[in-house]
């Protein structure tokens, strides 16, 4: 690998860490004028323009704000929890293609921070190592209160994990018709998604091929999953002020913000991921030789960012409108309703492309 490949390597992660984080601040003031919104309030309005400073002075405060340690905690893992956090939400981002390619000096540079083939694997692998900061937060605080909380999000993530899983292979095995075999590279289930479904029909001619057509249940099986996996409401009992103390209870200072921004991290990767799987990813037109050629190669990101962000929307629309589950609800809906529901997709969708790609068993 020649040094000029090693530094589009590295320009490549620092944009891709630089967009998100700068998308965190973005949301955490969106969501707050948002929910004021539909409140009927005004929300934040005094640090900065609209009050878009607000997130940067709260980050501030808890920047320079003591972190207490209690006597008791298990001083190690207590340290190591925030980081297990933040650092699989930020890993996350990284397998997801946010723009088309551009060539630089005669290297094309995937606006990706790591093109994986096996990234589907490596998100749910990453996924799964955030479950550890939960427990290991509540386990090392030394009180009893966090430790239940601790418990009883692991629970929740561990139920939820299994439909999104599930929703995601339906993605996998439709994709794999679409092109010569399958892929679980996201940049290959984004450029499988370009065009349109005027093959079925000239009728379709119009209608972008994307996944979330044919897949539509496994969309919405995906959606209420990621709710539930990034600890929101409705599925927020990680916070149930009203029934028990969270696992970051014994946090403070920075450490706490660690907790909050791996939440914000994961619920746009968490977007992104859904926009990628099933709305086309960066794809959409580009009006090339209509408008200046910058533009024209700007607008793939914009698409994407535009279709991750309808997606948080509706994570903050769903906090405005429904109320917090009961524990015994929030479980009964992941086992009993989202996991039986994604297998008999994922049946149903694998006979039905089988059916149209090889015809009748009996043929």
């Amino acid at each position: 690998m020649s040094w000029a490949e090693i530094g589009l390597v590295v320009l490549r992660v620092v944009l891709t860490f630089g967009l998100l984080l700068v998308v965190t601040v973005i949301n955490v003031w969106a969501e707050r004028k948002i929910l004021a919104d539909m409140q009927n309030r005004i929300g934040p309005d005094r640090a900065g323009p609209w009050g878009i400073l607000q997130t940067v002075a709260d980050g501030l405060k808890l920047f320079f704000k003591e972190s207490v340690t209690p006597r008791r905690v298990e001083l190690g893992m207590f340290l190591l929890a925030p980081f297990l956090a933040v650092v699989p939400a930020f890993l996350i981002f990284m397998m997801v293609p946010w723009g088309r390619p551009v060539v630089i000096g005669g290297n094309e540079m995937p606006l990706q921070g790591a093109d994986l083939n096996i990234g589907l694997l490596f998100i749910l692998a990453m996924s799964s190592l955030a479950v550890y900061a939960v427990i290991l937060a509540g386990w090392s605080s030394g009180s009893k209160y966090p430790l239940l909380g601790g418990v009883r999000a692991t629970a929740q993530a561990i139920s939820y994990e299994a439909a999104m899983g599930l929703s995601m292979v339906a993605v996998v095995v439709f994709t794999a018709t679409q092109g010569e075999g399958g892929t679980l590279s996201l940049s290959e289930i984004v450029t499988r998604q370009s065009g349109n479904w005027g093959d079925i029909s000239p009728l379709f001619a119009w209608v972008p091929r994307w996944n979330v057509f044919p897949q539509i249940a496994a969309f919405v099986i995906f959606l209420i999953a990621i709710v539930a996996e990034t600890n929101r409401a409705p599925f927020d009992l990680v916070e149930a002020e009203q029934e028990i103390v969270g696992f970051h209870a014994e946090y403070s200072g920075m450490r706490f913000a660690m907790f909050f921004l791996a939440e914000y991290v994961n619920i746009f990767s968490m977007s992104a991921i859904a926009a990628t799987l099933f709305l086309g990813g960066w794809n959409g037109p580009t009006f090339e030789g209509v408008v200046p050629g910058l533009v024209s190669a700007l607008l793939p990101t914009v698409w994407f960012l535009a279709k991750t962000y309808a997606i948080v929307f509706v994570f903050f629309w769903v906090r405005a409108t429904l109320p917090r589950l009961r524990y015994d609800q929030l479980m009964t809906l992941g086992w009993k309703r989202l996991i039986p529901a994604a297998v008999v997709w994922l049946v149903v969708s694998s006979v039905v492309m089988g059916w149209r790609q090889f015809g009748p068993p009996w043929s």
